[in-house]
């Protein structure tokens, strides 16, 4: 790490440093009041069990023997409290107060502040604690933040299970005096097929709605709400809990990649499904999952989309294959098989008019990919990750710069030390991994441009 102060490190800076991913830890004893006047009563471990389906039992680890963890199968989650090391840091994550005070000290200008325990409160299952958490953090932390708006900005949590209690909480939160938002990053709904066959069981077999592509819903409403008030949806939803992250063992196995993972999910889903085609001035963020997914998604759908387009997967169309010349090369490489050679069959018209499977973006050259997903998406990467590089590197696609945004992460575990942060990001400088230009993108400019 460089050996520069925080302070340090911001005076060698022409530009201002804009954090948007800082975050506050829910003091629960000041919480609890608001929230119950919302009619939700959260008491220690019940608040993970309102989650659905595979998403939220991880709650119960530290509880269970381990035979009984392997029999229910429930993933290991974090341990530690906040992982941070100084007394200093661990109130500073409880009070905006203090965090304010300090931000010349931790090299920033203005940090945008996330919840943490909040995150999850979109993603409760039943509608009424769902809204009712939603809007009593909300009510909670627009009071809590007010006398510190000039460097502080709190996001209001959204909750996605349906367009219309979006959009009522979009209202709510712009009424509140909000400027930011996070939306949940994904809903995990029912199969319906099992839930006709049992109820109770059906919260372990789910699918997972990331608003786009296959939607139960249409939520273009939503996001013509959001253009409507000014306000850049952002994600911040993990996939810790999901199939393939629940280690019985390893909190760290479940937790390597669950971000970028969902991340990946829901932009894929938004880019596919014709949202950023049908809403070309919005901004989408995706936080704390870094931007190496990214540049991957990116150069993946433009090469999915050369050979999957719809003039390129009618080459493909069985009628036009020489059948009678495969019939020869069996009967002369195969001749025990010769009668049993593939003849081609037209495809259903129904099937033919889905051939196209990037129909809902109106992708019409792979160039169209710069607007469509490098210009509106936004990454928020923390100070730490050597792969942030991959937003600024020469080999993307049509040269372009991924949109990579400083997320300090301050309050979580993974920033044990918070005056640290800002040395971490100098020393991507000093290893000649960011250029004064990237650095100036990825601490100021970028942010800029999303908000």
């Amino acid at each position: 790490m460089s050996g520069l102060s925080a302070a340090e490190v911001r005076a060698k800076l022409d530009h201002p440093v804009i954090d948007i991913d800082g975050h506050t830890v829910e003091f629960f004893p000041a919480l609890a009041p608001v929230l119950a006047a919302e009619g939700v009563d959260l008491q220690g471990p019940a608040l993970l069990r309102r989650m659905s389906g595979t998403f939220g039992p991880m709650a119960d680890w530290y509880s269970l023997t381990p035979a009984e963890r392997a029999e229910r199968r429930v993933g290991r989650g974090p341990w530690g409290g906040g992982g941070m090391e100084l007394a200093v840091d661990r109130a500073t994550a409880l009070l905006p107060g203090l965090m304010h005070e300090r931000l010349d000290e931790l090299g920033i200008d203005v940090s945008v502040i996330y919840p943490s325990y909040g995150l999850l409160f979109p993603h409760f299952v039943d509608e009424k604690d769902r809204r009712g958490a939603c809007r009593g953090l909300n009510r909670f932390n627009a009071e809590l933040f007010a006398p510190f708006a000039d460097r502080l900005i709190p996001v209001a949590s959204i909750p996605m299970h349906t367009p219309s209690e979006a959009i009522d909480e979009l209202h709510h939160a712009a009424s509140l005096g909000f400027r930011a938002v996070v939306m949940a990053g994904f809903v995990q709904r029912p199969i319906a097929a099992v839930e006709a066959l049992d109820a109770d069981l059906a919260q372990y077999a789910l699918w997972t709605d990331t608003f786009g592509l296959d939607s139960e819903y249409d939520y273009d409403p939503v996001w013509e709400t959001c253009r409507e008030l000014g306000i850049s949806p952002s994600f911040h939803s993990g996939a810790l809990g999901w199939q393939n992250r629940t280690s019985i063992s390893s909190y760290v196995y479940n937790h390597i990649g669950m971000l970028g993972e969902s991340n990946h999910a829901v932009a894929k889903s938004l880019l596919m499904g014709g949202v950023t085609r049908r809403f070309p001035e919005l901004n989408f963020a995706f936080m704390e999952g870094g931007v190496a997914w990214a540049a991957s998604l990116y150069a993946d759908l433009i090469g999915h989309w050369e050979k999957r387009n719809g003039p390129e997967m009618l080459r493909q169309d069985p009628t036009k294959v020489d059948w009678a010349e495969v019939h020869r090369l069996f009967e002369r490489y195969g001749p025990d098989w010769a009668d049993l050679a593939p003849t081609g069959e037209p495809l259903p018209a129904a099937d033919l008019a889905l051939l196209d499977e990037f129909a809902a973006a109106k992708i019409e050259r792979a160039e169209d990919f710069v607007a469509l997903f490098a210009e509106p998406f936004y990454f928020g990467c923390e100070a730490d990750d050597p792969m942030s590089t991959t937003a600024f590197a020469e080999g993307n696609p049509f040269g372009a710069r991924l949109n990579a945004m400083f997320g300090s992460d301050l309050g979580h575990w993974d920033v044990p030390v918070m005056a640290d942060v800002m040395g971490e990001c100098w020393e991507m400088v000093e290893h000649d991994l960011f250029t004064p230009a990237d650095l100036r993108d990825f601490l100021f400019t970028n942010p800029l441009r999303f908000y």
